[in-house]
C-alpha cells in the first residue's frame, strides 16, 4: 500500500544537472512514486541567482538561503549539486544534523572529505548516497560498494573524463594536435571554458580517490593520487603508439599490490593495446574495467557526463534513499576496514616506452643498453633510426618500477651520446 504523505527533497543547486534532477522529478513523478511506495515531492530549491529563470520549477520554490532550508526539520532527502568544497561540505553535515538523508554529486568534496562525511552521516542514521559523483550515469558506485562486496577486487581501470577522451580520441583518428582538438572540445561543449581541471587530471584522480577507497575498502584521499596531466601528448606519441599496435587514453589506475599489503591510486596518459576494450571507447565516453578474484573481468561502459546522464544517477540513488527512509533502515556506508597503506607512484610497476634523441653513431645503443641493465630495468624492444648525425632511439622496458625507471632516466641524461629525451609513457592493460 502506498503512503500518501510524501517524501520532501531539498535541491542544493539548479545548474545544468540540478534543473534535470527537478524535471525527471517532475515528468516521471507517478512512476517514481510506485518504484519508492510513497510519493516525492520538491520542497525547495536553493540557488545563487533566484532572478534567473528555471523553467517548470515554481518561484516560490526557490531560495538563496540553503542554510535555511537544509534546517527545515521536515526535508527527508537533500540533493546535492552545487559542487566545490564550502558550502558544500557545511550544508551536507547540517542536512545529517536535522534529519536528512543526503545524494551527492560532489567527486571533490567526497574525495577529500569521505570518510568525515561518512562518520557523520552514521552519527545521525543518515544516508550518504553519491553514485553520479563518478561516471555519470554509469552504474558503478553501487556494484562495487554491493554487488560486488562478496568478492575481493584487485585493480580498477577506467576512462573517467569525457574531455579528455574526446581530445585524445581526436588526436588519434585524425592527427589534431593537443591544442586544435582541445579547441574542437571547446567549441562543441565538451570542454569547460578553463579546462585546467580535466586536461591537467584533477577530476579524474578525485574519482580514482574514490573508486580505490571502495574498491578496496580502505581510505583514500586526493592527496594520496598521483595525476599527470595529458597537455605534453603529442602526434608523434600516437605514432609511436599505433606502431606497437596501441592507442593513448588518460587512465585512472587503482590496484592492490600483488602481496595484498597495499594499493595505489593514480591518473596519467598510458599507451594500452587497441585489443583492450578500453582502447574503442570513443568520443566523450566513460568506461571502466574492473577486475576481480572471483567475478574476473567486468567492463562498464556509457556517458559520463551531462546533465540528463548524471540526472539519472542522482534519481537512482534518490529512489534507493527514500525506499531506506520508508522502511527505517539505511543503505551501506563507508568500508574501511582494510585499512591498507597508500603506496607512492615509486613502488608502482609497470612497462614503459621511452624515446630518446641520441647521436646517429656506434655504440650508442650499447651505451643505453647498459644504463638500463645496471638500473635492473630490462628491455622488451629497442628501434633506432638516424639521419646526418642525428637519431632517434625507442625503448619498451619490461616490468619495472617507477623508482627504477626514474634512476634509468636520469642516469640516461648525462650520456653525452644522448641529446635528449623525447617522451616517457606508461604502457597499461596487458
Amino acid at each position: 500500500m502506498m503512503r500518501t504523505r510524501p517524501l520532501k527533497v531539498a535541491l542544493l543547486g539548479c545548474g545544468v544537472v540540478g534543473s534535470e534532477v527537478a524535471r525527471i522529478m517532475t515528468t516521471h513523478a507517478d512512476d517514481l512514486a510506485a518504484r519508492i511506495g510513497a510519493p516525492v515531492e520538491l520542497a525547495g530549491v536553493a540557488v545563487r541567482r533566484p532572478s534567473k529563470l528555471r523553467e517548470g520549477i515554481p518561484q516560490d520554490l526557490v531560495t538563496t538561503d540553503a542554510t535555511a532550508l537544509v534546517k527545515r526539520g521536515d526535508i527527508d532527502v537533500v540533493v546535492e549539486v552545487i559542487g566545490g568544497i564550502e558550502p558544500a561540505r557545511t550544508l551536507i553535515t547540517t542536512a545529517f544534523e536535522h534529519g536528512a538523508s543526503v545524494v551527492s554529486a560532489n567527486k571533490a568534496l567526497l574525495a577529500q572529505d569521505g570518510a568525515a562525511l561518512h562518520a557523520a552521516a552514521g552519527q545521525h542514521g543518515k544516508d550518504l548516497y553519491y553514485e553520479a559523483a563518478v561516471a555519470g550515469a554509469i552504474p558503478l558506485i553501487r556494484p562495487l560498494r554491493e554487488s560486488l562486496a562478496g568478492d575481493k577486487v584487485n585493480r580498477v581501470l577506467g576512462i573517467v573524463n569525457g574531455t579528455t577522451n574526446f581530445i585524445l580520441d581526436k588526436m588519434d583518428s585524425t592527427g589534431a594536435g593537443y591544442q586544435e582538438a582541445l579547441d574542437e572540445a571547446t567549441a562543441l561543449g565538451y570542454a569547460e571554458a578553463d579546462p585546467t581541471a580535466d586536461v591537467e587530471g584533477f577530476d579524474a584522480a578525485a574519482k580514482a580517490a574514490i573508486l580505490a577507497g571502495i574498491a578496496f575498502h580502505t581510505r583514500v584521499r586526493l592527496d594520496d593520487v598521483y595525476r599527470e596531466g595529458m597537455t605534453e601528448v603529442t602526434a608523434a606519441d600516437f605514432a609511436s603508439a599505433r606502431n606497437m599496435g596501441c592507442t593513448i587514453k588518460l587512465l585512472a589506475i587503482c590496484e592492490r599490490a600483488e602481496d595484498g599489503q597495499s594499493v595505489t591510486a593514480r591518473v596519467h596518459p598510458a599507451m594500452i593495446p587497441l585489443s583492450h576494450p578500453l582502447a574503442s571507447v570513443r568520443g566523450a565516453y566513460n568506461a571502466v574495467f574492473v577486475e576481480s578474484d572471483a567475478s574476473g573481468q567486468l567492463m562498464f561502459y556509457g556517458p559520463g557526463a551531462g546533465g540528463a546522464p548524471t540526472a539519472s544517477a542522482v534519481l537512482g540513488d534518490l529512489v534507493a534513499v527514500c525506499r531506506n527512509r520508508l522502511s527505517g533502515t539505511t543503505g551501506p556506508g563507508e568500508s574501511a576496514y582494510t585499512a591498507l597503506p597508500v603506496s607512492g607512484m615509486g613502488e608502482v610497476v609497470t612497462r614503459y616506452h621511452i624515446s630518446l634523441d641520441v647521436a646517429d653513431k656506434p655504440g650508442v645503443l650499447a651505451q643505453v643498453a647498459t644504463v638500463f641493465a645496471e638500473h635492473g630495468v630490462s628491455i622488451d624492444t629497442v628501434r633506432q633510426q638516424g639521419k646526418d648525425g642525428e637519431a632517434s632511439l625507442v625503448v619498451v622496458t619490461h616490468r619495472a618500477s617507477d623508482a627504477a625507471l626514474g634512476g634509468t632516466v636520469e642516469a640516461l641524461r648525462k650520456l653525452d651520446t644522448v641529446r635528449g629525451v623525447a617522451s616517457i609513457m606508461r604502457v597499461e592493460g596487458e
